[in-house]
């Protein structure tokens, strides 16, 4: 269903040949080196769109391996023999490695090449998926997990780089929406697989489909992306880089130690003032580096901050929603994971939906209308599903709200990432793709840790027959009040009017 989607857009702005908005006035976008334009920008409307559906062709095989596992994981449990433990870093190690390298992992696209970055993080994310279908035993598993997460962190910022750089104008926009929309439905269409997967060949498949569309990229993205040499004399920031990764990386293990132990565990607290400690370390030091790993200008400061807050809101509900829905359906009503995946279809379509509405808009009024209205309509869903009845019906009484729900942070995600990148320059457009993937990463760990802690009535109930919704409800409840906060917040502190990406190319340093 995505790759259909995907492949829709691709055939009609190939078809439709579309130019360029600065290039009519003369303007072009500069290399890597700041020197000219690059062969991406500058090649037919047909190969930019082939470039697009490389690149999320490649970040929707990372988004899968964050949701595939969970469905998998009671059978890889007890085929592996996993314990509680070594259960959950086979999630956890992807997750802190993904999200805390990511910063790291743009700044290098940016000074060695988003192009070579990007396959690199590829082979590395290949081979690691390899490795994890072959795995014998946890610690072989675990290992290739934390791998997978490496080649993800260097992968994911590296593509959204190219996308920012190989398009512009409205096409950036409409670029972006089917990079958000993927980016959402990714977790839906993952729970799917997830149990077609299990229930069929076997959970190693999960694993082991990554093997052919990975080769098959490396192959076909040296030849579709130019400029992959990185600019001169470029370096990286390794004392913040190395503070970022700390604080991002503790952050995220004192979220998932939160939603199995409890907000109020010496380990959970420890680890959030690890966290804390490093951030305020990190800002220390990007203060006074010659070459920070994110440079902001002044007037971008905002958007950028704004951005990335609201794609922290948006991946937190929407993740949170995946979560909660899918255990009310299983351990309440009683579906298996290969049926609710199917419920999850129509709900990645709507996210699409959302995205494509939620361009538009962009492209018309901005980012600020498009977030308020998608978190109004975030906050809408989350209502109908506080609403969830003890025997209910998985189509009548999760899908229309969840549905809801997906329109609006669609045109959240579009909103995020577009205010996020339209005031970065070229020679930062790793840093800033990185710095908005770990909002996405981050979100999505806060909210299903916030949300687990919240239902903890309904989830720690292991061993009834049947799941009580009441901790189900009171959890969407709390949705939808966070999404009439964030739309408020939206309202007050994303730029007014259009992003700069919408009329002109975007600007070199």
């Amino acid at each position: 269903m995505v790759f259909d989607f995907l492949g829709v857009v691709v055939h009609t702005h190939a078809s439709t040949g579309e130019r360029r908005p600065g290039a009519a006035h003369g303007h072009e976008q500069a290399d890597d080196h700041g020197h000219g334009p690059s062969e991406a920008s500058t090649g037919s409307a047909a190969r930019r769109w082939w470039v697009l559906a490389a690149l999320c062709l490649a970040q929707f095989m990372v988004i899968l391996d964050v949701t595939v596992v969970n469905v998998a994981l009671p059978v890889m449990g007890r085929e592996l023999g996993l314990g509680r433990a070594a259960s959950t870093w086979v999630v956890t190690a992807y997750t802190l490695c993904f999200g805390g390298l990511m910063l790291l992992g743009g700044r290098m696209a940016d000074v060695y090449g988003r192009r070579n970055v990007f396959v690199v993080g590829l082979v590395v994310f290949t081979a690691a998926s390899l490795g994890s279908g072959l795995a014998d035993g946890p610690e072989a598993l675990i290992t290739a997990r934390a791998l997978q997460g490496v080649g993800a962190a260097m992968l994911s910022p590296a593509a959204l780089s190219i996308l920012t750089t190989t398009f512009h104008g409205p096409e950036r926009n409409k670029a972006l929406g089917v990079w958000a929309a993927l980016g959402g439905a990714g977790a839906a269409v993952g729970v799917l697989l997830g149990g077609v997967f299990t229930d069929g060949p076997g959970w190693e498949w999960a694993f082991f489909v990554n093997v052919p569309v990975g080769v098959a990229l490396a192959v076909a993205v040296p030849v579709l992306v130019d400029g992959g040499s990185g600019r001169g004399g470029g370096r990286i920031d390794v004392p913040g880089a190395l503070a970022a990764t700390g604080a991002v990386g503790a952050l995220i293990y004192a979220l998932v130690r939160a939603g199995d132990d409890g907000w109020g565990d010496g380990l959970t607290l420890a680890a959030f003032g690890a966290g804390a400690a490093a951030a305020a370390l990190f800002v220390v030091i990007e203060r006074r580096a010659a070459e920070p790993l994110v440079r902001l200008p002044e007037q971008g400061r905002r958007a950028v901050l704004s951005g990335n807050a609201v794609m922290l809101a948006a991946s937190g509900l929407l993740l949170s929603f995946f979560f909660l829905a899918s255990q009310y359906m299983q351990r309440t009503l009683g579906l298996d994971a290969l049926h609710t995946g199917l419920v999850f279809l129509p709900v990645a379509v709507a996210i699409g939906l959302g995205s494509h509405l939620g361009m538009h808009v962009v492209a018309r009024h901005g980012g600020r209308p498009a977030a308020v209205t998608g978190f109004v309509l975030a906050g809408g869903g989350a209502l109908w599903l506080s609403r969830l009845p003890q025997g209910g019906s998985a189509w009548a009484h999760v899908l229309p709200g969840f549905v809801l729900a997906g329109v609006g942070l669609g045109a959240a995600f579009v909103a995020a990432t577009t205010t996020a990148l339209a005031y970065v320059g070229p020679h930062d457009a790793g840093a800033a793709s990185g710095l908005v993937n770990t909002g996405h990463e981050l979100g999505g760990t806060l909210g299903i840790a916030v949300m687990s802690s919240i239902a903890a009535s309904s989830l720690d109930a292991v061993g009834a027959a049947r799941m009580s919704a009441d901790g189900i409800g009171t959890a969407f409840t709390a949705a939808a009040v966070a999404a009439g906060v964030v739309a408020i917040g939206a309202a007050v502190l994303l730029p007014g009017g259009l992003p700069p990406e919408t009329d002109r190319p975007m600007f070199a340093h």
